[in-house]
């Protein structure tokens, strides 16, 4: 808060001892401090301590030092505090807005002074952003915008047009400046200030009406946008409860006006259509034909026109502009004619440049006129396919019903124009927003008649291919024909390394296109199904995809491969290539190598142990491999009744004989007889094992001699004693097998190996520094003990 202050009481020296000629070039300087101090000019200013009041002194002498440069004589004055006006008004928020009317009133006298260009905009830039501001306090609507609007927009209307004393209507003036800020100040406040706006809109009315129809001079692309989108927003000035058949009637005047403006225009050419309208099949307006081509004033009240190309120029403005009705919101539910619109469409969509070269002509009127139509045929087209995109984003999945008729339209549109640029990017534009309404239900016939579209698409993402083959072929030298010379390019002599670069960087790159296309083959390999796709385009498609290193486009073919049917080999994918080119992107990281989130168990950091791991994988295997492994009748092998026992107790390899199968994990013996191993052999494996103990407290005890025990009545769980807390509430089972015969009372008399009864003298003995040998409970889990 400190250097706010700081930074505050410097911005107030500087404007109180500087001259003021000298301010300008310092104004963006003061502006900038002044939005750093935004927590201190919006912080409430009741119950002030000793620096809220000397910050509270700064504030109210930097608003008093504004108000009076606001007036100054000098234009250098006024434009440092237009810049610094919006600044500090940004900056205090309802702390500055409640005591900014006389800001307000500076600006608007700004606006009826001589003063230069750039200070008049700057003043209506700051005026919109200060009503915009207050729209959300309703005081100061009520104590600052309701009383300075009207002043505001009279202001600005003086400034692009004059409007006569006896006219409700007003007049553009030409050449004006202020034309586009001022639509642009009058399209964001209109639809929060209505009623205010209520009685200037026949005068809005009027100057939007010169601007949308003139035909000479032409406005720029901005100017008319916006103003198509301020004269479909004058619905909102209606009566209470009208606004929406405001703006229905306003688009049906419109559609009106393309359906007669299309009657001039499209006269060269007999029509093939009908309209499903009978207002539009009785209506015949009749022309003559020996004049140029033109019309008089039309439903919308816009002048009259004469010639082809400004008729041309009025229908795509008008097509535009309907286009504008379906994507500027509305301040009520509106009735969209959907019906009238698809009509229009169709109508002007039947008309198409023929291929064969061969049209059906009106003989009334003349080659160059029916010439000069068929050549801005693409423009109308691509201004129709404009709209009928427009019509798919406003309805949705409720375009479904009529996707068909439109994608049909499009298709016969391409067929006939593809060598327009702009006509392959609307069609572009039209499948792709289409396609994730009907790609999932399209049929194979479908899927097909796209095949067109999506080569073209293609091969507008590649490079053009080289055309100047002939240039680079040696001529031979023994032709001296004057055909072979005029082929040859003299100039490729001269330097041929550098006619390749040269004749790629010559080719022209339209950003729109190649963004229309790149973006229509993500949509079909999202939403299409991959098995209605021929092996043939898809590849074609891939191979655009790889050249041209897209990754959304890579993304969408790794997500959606190739289908492997029957008969067509092995299935391919392009995640190499992805993977090459985008080897940094999150994206392709988490396709590539996804991580699976960890499943918190325990108490530990992570949710995971390793130890408690491997002594539940220990106990699961000694659960499952318990019952099948040999049993003895002396009961020495009997399993444990814990199996954490097992980690305790001293592991003996036990050699078998060369007759007996080997036993691992996948393969066990039926009876396997268990040999005495040589004393040698056990010691040897007994000192290459070493002891596992979980813990310190665990305590192993010295085992009595085997000798003195009786086989029949000792367990493997009597020598040693395991502490209450190791034992699980699992046990293993302990099944009970009686055998006789010769092999049973072979093993009950058989010697004990002197390895375990050398181990079971020296247990006891705790810092011995010979190995423990350990008893081997389970000799098929010896694979596994060496891997860990």
């Amino acid at each position: 808060m400190a250097y706010m202050a700081m930074s505050l009481h410097a911005v107030n020296h500087r404007l109180t001892n500087i001259p003021v000629k000298q301010l300008p070039p310092l104004a963006s300087c003061l502006a900038a401090s002044l939005s750093n101090c935004g927590e201190l000019l919006s912080a409430p200013q009741s119950q002030k301590s000793k620096s809220d009041s000397d910050n509270a002194v700064q504030i109210h002498k930097l608003m008093t030092r504004l108000v009076s440069l606001l007036q100054d004589r000098s234009v250098e004055g006024r434009w440092t505090a237009v810049v610094l006006v919006k600044a500090l008004v940004e900056a205090g928020q309802w702390e500055v807005l409640r005591g900014c009317e006389p800001f307000v009133r500076g600006l608007i006298a700004i606006l009826n002074k001589p003063d230069p260009v750039s200070t008049k905009k700057m003043a209506i830039i700051t005026l919109t952003r200060i009503f915009h501001l207050t729209y959300q306090y309703p005081t100061l609507v009520r104590e600052i915008t309701t009383p300075s609007l009207p002043g505001f927009i009279t202001a600005a209307l003086n400034l692009i047009s004059i409007k006569p004393s006896s006219e409700p209507t007003r007049k553009l003036k030409p050449n004006t400046p202020f034309v586009d800020i001022v639509l642009n100040s009058f399209a964001e406040l209109i639809a929060r200030h209505p009623t205010i706006f209520r009685p200037f809109t026949a005068q809005i009315h009027s100057v939007l009406q010169a601007i949308i129809g003139s035909t000479e001079p032409t406005y720029p692309e901005p100017i008319l946008e916006i103003a198509q989108q301020l004269f479909v927003s004058l619905h909102n000035c209606a009566p209470k409860n009208t606004s929406g058949e405001e703006w229905k009637n306003a688009c049906r005047m419109t559609i009106a006006s393309i359906h007669a403006t299309s009657s001039y225009v499209l006269r060269a050419v007999v029509e093939q259509w009908e309209s499903v309208d009978p207002a539009l099949r009785q209506q015949s307006m009749p022309q003559n034909y020996s004049q140029e081509v033109g019309n008089g004033p039309d439903a919308l009240g816009l002048a009259s026109w004469q010639g082809l190309p400004a008729g041309i120029n009025r229908l795509v403005v008008l097509l535009r502009m309907l286009s504008k009705f379906l994507d500027t919101a509305t301040a009520s539910t509106v009735i969209i004619p959907l019906g009238s619109i698809l009509d229009l469409c169709a109508r002007l969509n039947m008309v198409t440049y023929p291929s064969d070269g061969e049209i059906q002509a009106n003989q009334q009127i003349g080659r160059a006129e029916r010439e000069h139509l068929l050549t801005e045929l693409p423009r109308i087209h691509a201004a129709c396919l404009r709209l009928l995109v427009d019509l798919v984003k406003s309805f949705g999945t409720a375009v479904i019903p009529v996707a068909q008729t439109i994608l049909e339209q499009a298709l016969w549109v391409f067929r006939a124009e593809k060598f327009s640029r702009e006509v392959r990017t609307a069609v572009y534009d039209l499948v792709r927003v289409l396609l994730p309404h009907m790609g999932p239900c399209m049929t194979k016939q479908g899927v097909s008649s796209l095949t067109a579209v999506l080569r073209t698409c293609c091969h507008d993402l590649l490079p053009p291919p080289s055309t100047q083959t002939a240039a680079t072929e040696k001529p031979d030298p023994k032709s001296k024909s004057k055909s072979s010379q005029a082929t040859v390019n003299a100039d490729s002599f001269l330097n041929p390394g550098l006619k390749p670069g040269r004749q790629l960087s010559s080719s022209p790159t339209f950003a729109n296109l190649r963004q229309a296309s790149s973006e229509l083959l993500v949509a079909v390999l999202s939403h299409t199904s991959t098995e209605l796709i021929t092996p043939a385009l898809r590849a074609e498609i891939d191979r655009t995809i790889i050249m041209t290193s897209d990754k959304n486009a890579m993304l969408a073919s790794v997500l959606n491969p190739f289908a492997n049917m029957q008969g067509r080999g092995v299935g391919t994918s392009i995640m190499p290539f992805l993977a090459r080119s985008y080897s940094t992107e999150m994206e392709v990281e988490a396709l590539i190598r996804p991580r699976m989130p960890v499943l918190v168990n325990g108490p530990s950091a992570n949710g995971y142990s390793v130890a408690d791991d491997d002594d539940e994988e220990d106990e699961e295997t000694d659960a499952v491999l318990a019952p099948q492994a040999p049993i003895e009748t002396s009961g020495f092998l009997k399993p444990s009744a814990t199996p954490s026992l097992h980690q305790d107790m001293m592991d003996v390899e036990m050699t078998p004989s060369s007759s007996s199968p080997s036993l691992n994990k996948r393969s066990y013996a039926q009876e396997p007889e268990v040999q005495s191993p040589a004393p040698s052999i056990a010691t040897e494996s007994a000192q290459s094992k070493k002891v596992r103990v979980e813990s310190q407290e665990t305590k192993v005890f010295a085992q009595p001699s085997l000798g003195a025990a009786s086989p029949a009545t000792f367990t493997g769980t009597a020598a040693i004693s395991v502490p209450a807390s190791s034992i699980t509430a699992t046990a293993a089972p302990k099944p009970v097998i009686s055998r006789t015969g010769p092999s049973a009372s072979a093993s009950a008399s058989a010697p004990q190996p002197r390895a375990v009864v050398a181990a079971a003298e020296t247990a006891g003995d705790d810092h011995s520094d010979d190995e423990m040998p350990t008893l081997n409970i389970d000799p098929d889990t010896d694979d596994e003990e060496e891997d860990e």
